[in-house]
C-alpha cells in the first residue's frame, strides 16, 4: 500500500487503484470512510461481480457522503485507467453513453474512490445489450407496511415464479423491500421481459389481493408493490453485495430462501458483510446455473389480455405503448382530493415533511390510511427529489386542511 500526500495506492487484481482522500467520512453516523468502502468492494468482490460484473452499470455518485448531494453518471469519466472497461448504451430517448462494465474488484476499487456507494447494474450484459438475462422482482412496501409481510408477499412470489419453471433468488434491497433476481436465457426482448414481469405481479395480486398489489399509481396502491417496470429498459436496481445510502451503511444482502423468514435486514452492513462472505460464501453462488425460459409467464400473459387486461403504465419519458392506458394517474382522472404539501431533495426530508404535515393536522391525520401518505420519488436527468402528496379521500370534508401553496417546480 503506498501512501501519498492525501491518497493512497492499493493493489487488487494486478492493477494499482488510487485512493484519494482515504479519510474522507462517507458515512458520518457509521464513521465509515471511503477507505472502509474500497476495502469493503474489495473483500466481497466476487460476490458483488456476481451481481454488477459484466454489465454496464449507471455511476451514482456521493461526492460528499450520504448526506451531501450525489447525482446519477451514465457516462464513463473521460480521464480512467486504460483497463476500465466500457460499454455504449442506447436509451429510450434515443440518445447514447458510454457505460462503466466492471470485470474486477480493481474496477469495483476505481468506481468506490469516485464515491460510488451503490452497485446499479443493467440487467443485460455487456455482449448483447438487447436481451436481458435477469428479470427484476421489486418488492416496494407502502408507508406502513411492516417487514413480515413483505417476507410474505417474496414466498408469493417464490411460488409463483416455481410454478412457472423458474428459480428466484431473494436478497433484501438494503433500503425497506426485498429484490427477488430471475436469471433468464437470452432470449426475449426487454418490452418481453417486462410483459412476463407484469403477469407475475398480477398472478401475485391476485393470490393475495389484501397483500400485494401491481397497481403502478401510488394512490391505488396497498401494500407491497410488485414493481414490473423495473424491467423496462434502462432502469437499474442495487445489486446483490451492493452498499446502500443509509446512515447505517446497509447492504443489499444475497439470502437463501431459508433464511429469509428469520432474517433483519438491519444486520447487513458495511461492518457485518464481509464476515458473512468469509464464513457462508455468497448464497446466490448458483444464480447463473439457473437460466430459465419465460414462455410460462408469457403464456400468463397472453391469458390476461384475452381476459382483458391489457398492458399497464410505463414509467415516465417512456414512449407511449399500443394498448397502454391513459398514462395519467387516476386523481387527475377522477377529482381525488389530494393536496401536494412538500418537495425535497432527499427521501428522508420529504418523510419527515408529511409527518410534520400530520403533527399540524392531528384530526385529518387520525383518519389517514398509510397508504393515504404518497412520497413520489421524481427523476431528472442527473438527479431524484421528491414530491409528498396526501390523499385526503377518507378525512371527512369538514376536516379537510386546505390545500397549502403550490411548491415551486422543484426543491432548491
Amino acid at each position: 500500500m503506498a501512501k501519498g500526500s492525501d491518497s493512497i495506492t492499493l493493489q487488487a487484481a494486478g492493477h494499482e487503484v488510487t485512493v484519494s482522500h482515504p479519510g474522507k467520512v462517507l458515512f458520518p453516523q457509521a464513521g465509515l470512510t471511503k477507505l472502509d468502502l474500497v476495502q469493503y468492494y474489495l473483500a466481497v468482490a466476487d460476490g458483488a461481480l456476481r451481481g454488477a460484473g459484466g454489465r454496464p452499470c449507471v455511476l451514482v455518485r456521493y461526492p460528499d457522503g450520504v448526506g451531501g448531494e450525489f447525482f446519477f453518471q451514465k457516462r464513463a469519466p473521460a480521464s480512467r485507467p486504460d483497463w476500465i472497461e466500457v460499454s455504449t448504451i442506447r436509451f429510450p430517448s434515443g440518445r447514447m453513453a458510454e457505460e462503466v462494465v466492471p470485470r474486477s474488484a480493481a474496477t469495483l476499487a476505481w468506481m468506490a474512490n469516485l464515491g460510488c456507494i451503490e452497485l446499479h447494474p443493467h440487467p443485460v450484459r455487456a455482449d448483447d445489450l438487447e436481451h436481458p438475462d435477469e428479470l427484476r422482482v421489486d418488492l416496494d412496501p407502502v408507508p406502513g407496511v411492516e417487514w413480515p409481510q413483505i417476507r410474505q408477499v417474496a414466498q408469493l412470489a417464490h411460488e409463483v415464479l416455481h410454478e412457472h419453471g423458474l428459480v428466484g433468488w431473494p436478497k433484501t434491497s438494503g433500503s425497506r423491500g426485498i429484490h427477488v433476481l430471475v436469471r433468464i436465457e437470452r432470449r426475449w426482448t426487454f418490452d418481453q421481459v417486462r410483459r412476463a414481469a407484469l403477469a407475475l405481479a398480477r398472478e401475485v395480486e391476485r393470490r393475495a389481493p389484501q397483500l400485494a398489489t401491481a397497481a403502478w399509481w401510488k394512490e391505488e396502491r396497498r401494500g407491497v408493490f410488485v414493481d414490473y417496470n423495473q424491467n423496462a429498459k434502462d432502469r437499474t436496481v442495487a445489486s446483490a453485495w451492493s452498499v446502500r445510502p443509509r446512515p447505517d451503511a446497509r447492504v443489499s444482502m444475497p439470502l437463501t430462501w431459508d433464511e429469509l423468514p428469520l432474517c433483519d435486514p438491519a444486520d447487513f452492513t458495511l461492518r457485518t458483510a464481509p464476515g458473512r462472505f468469509r464464513e457462508v460464501g455468497d448464497p446466490h453462488a448458483g444464480i447463473d446455473a439457473a437460466a430459465g425460459s419465460l414462455d410460462a409467464l408469457l403464456e400468463l400473459s397472453a391469458r390476461h389480455e384475452r381476459d382483458g387486461q391489457g398492458d399497464a403504465p410505463w414509467p415516465p419519458h417512456y414512449r407511449k405503448h399500443a394498448g397502454e392506458p391513459p398514462r395519467a394517474p387516476p386523481s387527475a382522472r377522477k377529482a381525488k382530493p389530494l393536496v401536494e404539501v412538500a418537495r425535497a431533495d432527499r427521501e428522508a426530508d420529504a418523510i419527515a415533511a408529511a409527518q410534520a404535515w400530520k403533527d399540524s393536522h392531528p384530526k385529518a391525520a387520525a383518519h389517514l390510511e398509510p397508504a393515504d401518505v404518497l412520497v413520489d420519488r421524481m427523476r431528472g436527468s442527473s438527479s431524484l427529489w421528491y414530491r409528498v402528496r396526501i390523499n385526503l379521500e377518507h378525512v371527512p370534508a369538514r376536516l379537510r386542511p386546505k390545500a397549502p401553496a403550490k411548491p415551486s417546480d422543484k426543491p432548491d
